[in-house]
């Protein structure tokens, strides 16, 4: 395994080996991937892969970076983040028809019907570019929205975790404390249960009659349930959150899957005692990373850019697709990403080619010259694709 000490260098130095952006490109890209956390970079190796030409914009900015390792990701368990992106980027450079910049896409614009897409990015030198793609991939990710509680963000993914798969076995067996409104807790609870059982609920005034009859609609018995298993409420308001040991120091063994982190916090209140725990499970809400998939119409559903599980995770933008955290399926961790990127490229692919074999056929039997399908391949679709015909590939709207 390759020293991790230099891994907050190793976006940049990931990025020595990628191709220059033209501003002058012969042709626009077959896909332009917006994100480089996971799911992106799973979406442009499966791209590379059957060797289209991709571009690959990279903000340097990830939802997991605060955390120490990454877990239940097979082959990579107990990395850190930032050397699980090297790896890859490195994998994907190895392909000739990828390119990854660093740059923050700051706007989208789809052109020619949906079939072309000009993307506007800002520079690390301060400087901004155009280029252009026939489809749009958006990994954008999704942003905490942390309390301004002191001590919280500067310790947020080293002790105090929302995911108890990325993070909640190196903290098992230890006294754990709940973040969240009362309405949350009794399902943190129910969720952490095989890893911890000395528990407090830290709900941070929020427990109140009406708090406590919406918790009884949506979790029946939650009262009965939290006594059972000897879990306290604590509804003081919390006033600050103490790191009195840093469980990552020493670095836990990057050979290791798995290592206990022993860290430990005391929490403050505006009035009494102050109480002390090992580590904290959260609930807290999120956003959306980035506003270039609404900005360009894309629909929003519950917080998330809405992709069609059946279509590739297309969303109501032909052409655009979203992949990852920032997607509808609801589901955030490392492997979901992978595999969503991974989803989207092999569709992707097949739609590409299913346009690309329209206009072939077009151009041979004369319907249509090569450059008009350039113009408007929704036309050439139509023609080719007649509803009634057994390979119908359906309407034009990927």
């Amino acid at each position: 395994m390759k020293n991790l000490c230099a891994t907050a260098l190793l976006p940049l130095l990931s990025l020595a080996r990628a191709a220059v952006v033209s501003r002058q490109e012969p042709a626009p890209y077959d896909a332009i991937i917006v994100g480089g956390g996971p799911a992106g970079l799973s979406a442009g190796s499966g791209l590379a892969r059957v060797r289209r030409n991709v571009l690959l914009l990279d903000s340097g900015e990830y939802r997991n970076n605060a955390t120490r390792h990454m877990h239940d990701v097979l082959g990579y368990d107990g990395v850190t983040p930032a050397y699980y992106r090297w790896a890859a980027r490195e994998q994907i450079a190895d392909y000739e028809t990828v390119s990854m910049a660093n740059g923050t896409v700051t706007k989208i614009e789809a052109v020619n019907n949906n079939t072309l897409f000009t993307v506007t990015k800002t520079n690390e030198d301060g400087g901004s570019d155009q280029v252009s793609a026939r489809k749009i991939i958006l990994a954008t990710g999704l942003r905490d929205l942390l309390p301004d509680t002191p001590g919280l963000q500067e310790n947020w993914g080293k002790g105090i975790f929302w995911c108890p798969w990325c993070d909640g076995h190196e903290h098992a067996d230890q006294a754990l404390g709940l973040l969240s409104g009362l309405e949350d807790a009794p399902g943190l609870v129910r969720e952490i249960l095989t890893l911890n059982t000395d528990i407090i609920a830290f709900v941070n005034g929020t427990d109140t009659p009406e708090a406590r009859a919406a918790t009884e609609e949506s979790f029946p018995g939650w009262e009965k349930y939290l006594a059972v298993h000897n879990v306290t409420l604590e509804n003081r308001t919390i006033a600050s959150i103490t790191r009195l040991k840093d469980g990552g120091d020493p670095p836990a063994d990057p050979s290791l899957p798995t290592a206990p982190e022993e860290d430990l916090f005391r929490v403050d209140f505006t009035e009494g005692e102050p109480v002390e725990r090992a580590a904290f499970f959260t609930s807290f809400p999120d956003e959306q990373k980035s506003n270039v998939g609404a900005d360009l119409g894309v629909q929003l559903w519950g917080g998330r850019l809405a992709a069609d599980d059946a279509k590739g995770l297309v969303t109501n933008i032909p052409g655009v697709y979203a992949i990852g955290d920032a997607n509808s399926d609801n589901v955030t961790n490392v492997p979901h990403a992978l595999f969503s990127g991974k989803r989207t490229a092999v569709y992707l692919h097949v739609q590409l080619a299913r346009e690309d074999s329209a206009a072939d056929i077009a151009a041979y039997n004369g319907t249509l010259k090569t450059r008009e399908f350039d113009l408007d391949p929704r036309a050439v679709w139509e023609v080719m694709n007649d509803p009634r015909d057994i390979l119908y590939a359906g309407e034009f709207d990927q």
